[in-house]
């Protein structure tokens, strides 16, 4: 199945990549772990994260050599050192820009993108959005602590409104991104959020990410325990947990809270509400459709979310296919190359640049 451009519409992100050959040993969490030190603050969320990808990263079958990660600044861009891959610990904002170059100049690579909820959302904010409505193949792990950890603590863009630092000593009056919402507005084709605590969930949600074709974006509640411990505490006590989290899966009725007895309905103006399942009964409740090419009711599930916390969707929001921007680009310089005879050369390039409205100053 292709698109009228002549790309494959419905591709495994992995599909094109070169896998191991079958006489190689099978890899092990351990060849994914370089020889550096890892500095992070003890009980940083980081780490938690850190083990599940070098777990993870032996059951895609690819040569390390083909998987690489580029991180912008912040303490979660120190993730490439750790990992024994390739990788770039690149300037501030900026690692989707980067990454973009080398997803769209070498599709033989698994590109991920490393970043915070500092350097992802403020100063990296325009690239990030640029990246998702771009549909570039990358998996962009998003580190959410709700503040800026590296520089010891100040507010951060997704830091909730009245809170306290040292750069808001009298308490932030900004109102806080929800990097989800963004991500869907951007229409980025992959969303997701999970926890840092949650081993199981987190392995799960990344296979689906780095499996799809496009731009997956999956933003991961973390912990700094020096800055901002226990932000999100509530998320992860076992009976806090099932009153508060919204476990989405695709294709099944959104119920949350002990025994199922929480749904999510929509109401007589349009928006999406939380109900008693007891009340409203079982046909209200709304069926999760990650696949549904219109991003409305997935935002409308993404505002479900407040900073008390008191309704997180957790789980895949939205997943579905178009084609990405660095397929799209080969294939007009594939075009391009055919249309000259099957040949590019340097005097071809340098009339492309020059085209024809140049002239001498």
């Amino acid at each position: 199945m292709t698109t009228d451009l002549g790309i494959p519409s419905v591709l495994s992100g992995l599909a094109e990549l070169p896998k191991l050959d079958p006489g190689d040993a099978a890899q092990t969490r351990k060849d994914f772990t370089s020889d550096s030190e890892v500095r992070w603050c003890p009980g940083c969320g980081d780490y938690a994260i850190l083990a599940a990808v070098q777990g993870f990263m032996p059951e895609l079958g690819l040569k390390r050599e083909n998987v690489v990660c580029i991180s912008g600044i912040g303490c979660s861009s120190r993730f490439p050192y750790y990992l024994d891959t390739y990788g770039l610990h690149s300037i501030h904002g900026r690692a989707p820009a980067i990454a973009t170059g080398l997803a769209t100049s070498r599709p033989d690579l698994n590109v991920w993108v490393i970043t915070g909820d500092g350097d992802a959302l403020s100063i990296g904010g325009n690239h990030l959005i640029h990246a998702l409505r771009r549909n570039v193949n990358l998996t962009i792990l998003l580190f959410n602590n709700q503040i800026y950890g590296l520089t010891k603590g100040q507010y951060s863009p997704t830091s909730e409104a009245g809170k306290v630092t040292k750069s808001t000593p009298a308490g932030s009056v900004d109102t806080p991104f929800n990097p989800i919402s963004l991500a869907l507005g951007a229409e980025a084709s992959f969303v997701a959020r999970t926890l840092d605590s949650d081993r199981k969930h987190l392995t799960s949600v990344l296979r689906q990410a780095v499996e799809h074709r496009g731009a997956a974006l999956v933003e991961i509640y973390q912990n700094c325990p020096i800055f901002n411990d226990g932000a999100f505490d509530v998320l992860k006590d076992r009976d806090q947990a099932a009153a508060r989290l919204i476990r989405l899966e695709h294709g099944e009725p959104i119920r949350f809270g002990p025994g199922g007895e929480r749904g999510v309905i929509r109401a007589a103006d349009g928006s999406l509400q939380v109900a008693l399942v007891s009340e409203v009964g079982e046909d209200a409740v709304l069926v999760h459709d990650a696949h549904d090419p219109n991003p409305a009711v997935q935002f409308a599930l993404s505002r479900l979310d407040e900073s008390s916390l008191s309704h997180v969707p957790i789980g895949v929001l939205r997943s579905v296919s178009r084609p990405t921007y660095d397929d799209l680009v080969r294939a007009q310089v594939n075009d391009a190359v055919a249309a000259n005879g099957g040949s590019a050369s340097d005097d071809d390039l340098a009339a492309l640049l020059a085209g024809k409205d140049t002239w001498t100053v």
